[in-house]
């Protein structure tokens, strides 16, 4: 996968998250971002040891992303009621722990061998793909419970 290919991937990734459209039911959008997700880890699966640190790169870039999205998510459930805060918190704990555990594991990834390397890159898009899957749910409750 060239540079340029990923850039528009991770582009278009982060303007369906910035703007997604308010006229849009909440299915429709989580139906949206399932199918964006599911590219994002089909694309990952392609990467070899060889290109090892595009593949850090890239998913480097995607938690950029993920952390501004989390940042917007955050400011969300400030400016909500303090009941819905109080709900709210321990959910954004729990996506700022699952963040650290894939930063570790690209940590791992980067320091990888050719024969870990399986092994580490499935770690990694287990601890991605739980992460996006967890930072839709609490996309989908803070559209539910405050608003979008």
């Amino acid at each position: 996968m060239n540079k340029q290919t990923l850039t528009i991937t991770f582009l278009s990734v982060a303007a369906f998250t910035v703007g997604c459209n308010q006229k849009e039911t909440p299915s429709q959008q989580m139906d949206k971002i399932q199918t964006e997700t599911k590219q994002a880890a089909d694309d990952l699966k392609d990467y070899t040891f060889a290109q090892k640190s595009q593949f850090v790169e890239r998913m480097r870039s995607e938690m950029t992303a993920l952390d501004k999205d989390l940042d917007k998510l955050s400011a969300k459930i400030e400016a909500a009621n303090d009941a819905s805060k109080a709900e709210a918190k321990p959910k954004l704990q729990a996506l700022r722990e699952q963040e650290a555990q894939l930063k570790k594991q690209l940590d791992e990834a980067k320091g990888a061998n050719e024969s870990t390397w399986d092994s580490v890159k499935a770690g990694s898009r287990k601890a991605y793909d739980s992460l996006k899957d967890s930072f839709q749910q609490a996309r989908q409750w803070v559209s539910d419970k405050i608003a979008p």
